[in-house]
């Protein structure tokens, strides 16, 4: 388990986050400048909170209160930094062992060994990272760090720096190398929700050095709190309610005339908005008579390869999804309502 609070003020920004996760991939996700890295950068001891703890298994990193500060040598943390700092002299091997401090010659060579087939770069020990694809270069640097046992791992965009075509093949061998052979907690920061998605277990939304939303990513993903970590998810339809009605059998609001039935009711204070994410609307047959059904004007395309993104205009209100690509020609038909399924309709507030 490892517990994180602390702040720390810069000269135009202040990060004051609290937070506690327990093994698997954890991802911190947000804008650029939001604070993901800073924190990541205050777990591993390379900055000094002002204030706060930071806490693993109960081995204090930090406690400001108890001037705590373990150095970062000493905290057991393997970080994956954005471009890897694989050292450009030495070869795979060497990059590999370079964390091995302790043991005998051959007992390290037999480890380098071991993870070498792990992340599949046998026949490659004495390439220099020059020499290695983008790929082949961050499994170097995951081997790096795992050959040192962490008990925490930290991973900073480590699919930045990589070519589109072979990221999410990248993604998987990640996921595959941690799941088999890493069971402590990770920690993931990136600014890509779809890679979030698929590689984490949890995540964090951050916005201006506070979280918004923490939880398990497809409740995080699926209903965001608020405006804030729709927006940064990438919610395309958040509407500001002008009236709303709850009753005993159902809930509806109005925005800008249009009648919604909702099938969740709001749990806490009153709603402010309602929102719906652009891959759950549908367009069905006008013969088909049911609840959130409404005729629609085509205002803009963006055609992609497999998807494609579609803008249509229900009154003076202006909705956004995303169907496949191969379905283009039959949204243009005039049998077709748009569909607002209630089941999909979330509540949030500003």
């Amino acid at each position: 388990m490892l517990k994180v609070s602390i702040t720390k003020t810069f000269n135009h920004f202040n990060l004051d986050t609290d937070f506690s996760i327990a093994n698997g991939i954890t991802g911190i996700i947000g804008p650029s400048g939001c604070g993901k890295s800073v924190t990541l950068q205050c777990i591993a001891g390379l900055k000094t909170p002002d204030l706060g703890e930071i806490v693993l298994d109960q081995q204090p990193f930090f406690h400001a209160n108890k001037r705590i500060n373990v150095k970062t040598k000493d905290r057991n943390v393997g970080y994956v930094f954005q471009h890897y700092a694989l050292f450009p002299h030495l070869t795979v091997h060497q990059n590999i062992a370079y964390g091995l401090k302790y043991g005998k010659k051959s007992e390290k060579k037999e480890k380098v060994a071991r993870m070498l087939k792990k992340v599949q770069l046998i026949g490659y020990e004495n390439h220099y990272p020059n020499q290695l694809s983008g790929g082949q270069q961050q499994r170097v640097a995951l081997a790096r760090t795992l050959i040192t046992e962490p008990a925490l791992l930290l991973l900073d965009e480590p699919f930045s720096a990589l070519d589109h075509h072979v990221k999410h093949l990248l993604e998987q061998e990640l996921l595959t190398i941690i799941k088999q052979h890493y069971s402590g907690v990770v920690l993931l920061v990136t600014h890509d929700m779809e890679e979030a998605y698929r590689l984490c277990d949890h995540v964090l939304i951050y916005d201006k050095g506070r979280i918004v939303q923490a939880g398990e990513k497809k409740e995080v993903f699926n209903k965001p709190v608020n405006v804030t970590a729709a927006t940064i998810i990438g919610c395309k339809n958040l509407y500001p309610i002008d009236s709303l009605n709850i009753t005993e059998d159902e809930t509806t609001c109005i925005i800008k005339g249009i009648q919604l039935n909702v099938l969740e009711k709001p749990l806490k204070k009153q709603p402010s908005y309602i929102g719906i994410h652009a891959g759950t609307i549908q367009f069905i047959e006008k013969t088909v008579q049911v609840e959130n059904s409404f005729d629609f004007k085509i205002v803009d395309i963006v055609t992609g390869i497999h998807q494609t993104s579609i803008t249509v205009q229900v009154n003076a209100i202006f909705i956004k999804a995303t169907i496949p690509s191969s379905q283009i020609d039959l949204i243009k038909s005039e049998n077709l309502s748009v569909y607002l399924p209630p089941e999909q309709l979330f509540f949030l507030n500003k």
